[in-house]
């Protein structure tokens, strides 16, 4: 006996289900793309962001890198790399005595960068 109307391929439709046939609207399916396009926006982010920031000479295990930050609260911290060691210093407003030796000046320019001048050397020409 045969079904006749619109349901006849209803009936063949479920019958192909229960046998466990493919499932095109799987919802679930397009989470293993999602998860791969995710890692690939990592991976770039985290290149221009190296890129973006010089980092790349910090992970050469030869540099010497000095980089000056800010925190909110207006602390300055001084972090240092000389080879494989990693220093970090906090400025502080305490003074300090004690006795040295005079090694050059500094000179706040116009632009507000500091220049540092050794004593005993020539300038140069």
């Amino acid at each position: 006996m045969t079904r006749s109307g619109p349901l006849r391929f209803a009936a063949r439709r479920r019958s192909h289900d229960a046998a466990g046939g493919d499932h095109d609207d799987d919802p679930i399916a397009g989470i293993a793309n999602l998860f791969d396009v995710s890692v690939a926006f990592i991976v770039a982010l985290l290149i221009a962001l190296f890129s973006l920031f010089s980092a790349g000479s910090m992970l050469d295990p030869a540099s010497h890198v000095t980089l000056v930050t800010q925190i909110d609260d207006g602390t300055m911290e001084i972090i240092t790399k000389k080879g494989p060691e990693i220093t970090v210093q906090r400025v502080t407003d305490t003074s300090l005595s004690g006795e040295g030796v005079r090694l050059g000046t500094a000179y706040r320019l116009s632009t507000g960068q500091v220049v540092y001048v050794p004593e005993g050397e020539e300038p140069p020409q």
